[in-house]
């Protein structure tokens, strides 16, 4: 899809559900493009698996503040990270296999937990 047009669809997402802002789809989004090229052969990647590059990228992207940019885009659980994904599938920006579902972002990990308990302070490069 060409930029514009991802643009223009992201819009309309948003307009009809207003609980997530565009920044989230494109975030998202941002996820599954570095999970893919992270990967040798090109595959279908899991639920579990957006989930994590989608942390990876907030923590590398926000540090501290990831929980808080994530939520200020209506972002507050892997299941919402589910959920948008599913809404780009139905607005044919994703494609999903037979084996997708929604129950495969539920509890993948904990916001409070990843980003906060967890937080890897000394880590280098965050």
């Amino acid at each position: 899809m060409e930029a514009p047009a991802l643009h223009e669809t992201l819009g309309q997402l948003q307009r009809r559900n207003p609980r997530y802002a565009v920044e989230a789809y494109l975030f998202v989004l941002g996820g599954l493009h570095r999970r893919l090229a992270e990967l040798e052969c090109p595959r279908h990647i899991s639920g579990e698996e957006l989930a994590g590059a989608v942390r990876d990228l907030a923590l590398e992207r926000f540090g501290l503040l990831a929980r808080v940019v994530l939520e200020h885009w209506g972002v507050h659980s892997t299941e919402d990270m589910g959920e948008i994904v599913f809404l780009l599938v139905d607005h044919g920006v994703l494609t999903r296999e037979d084996t997708d579902r929604r129950e495969d972002f539920a509890d993948v990990f904990s916001f409070e937990e990843v980003f906060e308990s967890e937080y890897p302070w000394g880590a280098p490069g965050r």
